[in-house]
């Protein structure tokens, strides 16, 4: 089965850092984009930032731009988001995405883990 297991959330004063990781299994791992998603509540979900395969090229959404970082490492299967100087906007729960470029419909989700920016 394809499991995307994300892990590292929390509560987190503003400026403070964390930094999530998703775990993936049952998937061929390098074959796939990897991306992390976040939804506030009463918002749409949005992309946060995507890292691509074996060139690990990322892409980040204006919001994070200079304070998140995505990374993988393809012998652990995983992908990481390291937040800094996190805002309370930032309050969202966070998912784990792979995506197969080429294959309609090759995309799997994690359950999601919750980040919350308060002081």
């Amino acid at each position: 089965q394809v499991q995307l297991v994300e892990s590292g959330g929390g509560l987190v004063q503003p400026g403070g850092s964390l930094r999530l990781s998703c775990a993936a299994s049952g998937i061929t791992f390098t074959s796939y984009v990897m991306s992390w998603y976040r939804q506030a509540p009463g918002k749409e979900r949005e992309l946060v930032a995507s890292i691509t395969s074996l060139t690990a090229n990322t892409n980040y959404a204006d919001s994070v731009k200079g304070r998140f970082t995505i990374s993988r490492d393809n012998a652990k299967n995983s992908v990481y988001l390291q937040m800094n100087s996190l805002k309370p906007e930032d309050t969202a729960v966070y998912y784990c995405k792979a995506t197969q470029p080429w294959i309609v419909g090759r995309f799997h989700w994690g359950q999601g883990t919750q980040v919350t920016v308060s002081s």
